[in-house]
C-alpha cells in the first residue's frame, strides 16, 4: 500500500485558549488533489500553514514520507520546503511588479538560476497557461482571473511537487469559480503535482479532488471520495453539504 506524501497524527493547535486543532489525522498521498472542506474559521488555513513551516504543532506528529518532520535536520527541511509551493487566497500579486517579474519571483529569490534560465522557465509556464503577451502588464490591469492564471504561473514556475491552494476561488464569480476549479485539475493532471485545496466551494471542489477531507470543530470527521461524501450520514457533513446549519 502507497505511504502517504504527508501525514497529520492527532496534531493539536491552539492560540491561547483557542483550541483550532484538537487531534488531526490526516492522509496525503502523492499525485492526488486532496480538498479539504470546512467551515469559516475551522482551521483548514492553519492546516496548510503547518504543512509548509509557518505554525508547528503544539503535539502530535507530522510525517513526510513517513519521516516525523520535526526530527529532520536543517537541510532537509529546506529540501521540503523547496518542493514547495502555494497559492494565495488573495493571489498575493505584487502592484508594483509586472506579470513577468511577478511569476519570476520565486526563481529570483533562490538566487541559483541564470538570468537566462529564469527567462526561460517563465515563458514556458506562460506559455502553458495560455497568459502570453502580457509581460509588461501589471496586475491591477489584467481582469481577476487573469490573476488567477499568472498566480498558478508563479506557483508552478519553480517545478513544485507539492501545491497548497487557499481558497483559490474566493471572490470570484460562479463562472470564473469553474474555470479557476478546472484549471487546477487541468495542470495537475498535466504536471502531476500533489495538490491540496482548501475551499467551501460545495459541490464543485468534489469535482476535481480526489480525496475529501472535511474539518470540523478541530477534527477531521471525514475522509473519501466524492461518492462516499455524498452518501455519508456524519450529521456535521450532511448539514454542511446541504448548507443546514448544525443543531
Amino acid at each position: 500500500m502507497q505511504k502517504p506524501l504527508i501525514q497529520f497524527v492527532d496534531v493539536k493547535k491552539s492560540f491561547n485558549t483557542n483550541h483550532v486543532m484538537k487531534g488531526v489525522t490526516l492522509s496525503i498521498y502523492k499525485g492526488e488533489i486532496t480538498a479539504v472542506i470546512g467551515k469559516s474559521g475551522c482551521g483548514k488555513s492553519v492546516l496548510l500553514k503547518h504543512i509548509i513551516g509557518l505554525i508547528s504543532q503544539d503535539s502530535g506528529k507530522i510525517l513526510i514520507s513517513g519521516k516525523d518532520f520535526s526530527q529532520l535536520n536543517k537541510k532537509e527541511k529546506k529540501a521540503f520546503k523547496n518542493r514547495l509551493s502555494y497559492m494565495f487566497q488573495s493571489n498575493a500579486l505584487f502592484d508594483s511588479l509586472n506579470i513577468f517579474d511577478n511569476i519570476a519571483l520565486p526563481l529570483v529569490e533562490k538566487s541559483f538560476f541564470s538570468r537566462d534560465k529564469i527567462i526561460e522557465k517563465v515563458r514556458l509556464r506562460m506559455s502553458q497557461l495560455e497568459i502570453e503577451g502580457i509581460d509588461k502588464s501589471f496586475p491591477s490591469e489584467i481582469s481577476g482571473g487573469m490573476q488567477k492564471r499568472v498566480a498558478l504561473a508563479r506557483a508552478l514556475v519553480i517545478d513544485p511537487d507539492i501545491v497548497l491552494f487557499d481558497e483559490p476561488t474566493t471572490g470570484l464569480d460562479p463562472v470564473r469559480k469553474n474555470s479557476v476549479h478546472s484549471m487546477i485539475k487541468e495542470y495537475q493532471e498535466k504536471f502531476g503535482f500533489t495538490a491540496v485545496v482548501v475551499s467551501h466551494e460545495i459541490p464543485e471542489v468534489f469535482d476535481i479532488a480526489q480525496k475529501i477531507a472535511m474539518l470540523d470543530r478541530g477534527k477531521i470527521v471525514f475522509e473519501g471520495d466524492k461518492s462516499a461524501i455524498l452518501k455519508s450520514d456524519n450529521k456535521a457533513v450532511k448539514s454542511f453539504i446541504t448548507g443546514k446549519e448544525r443543531v
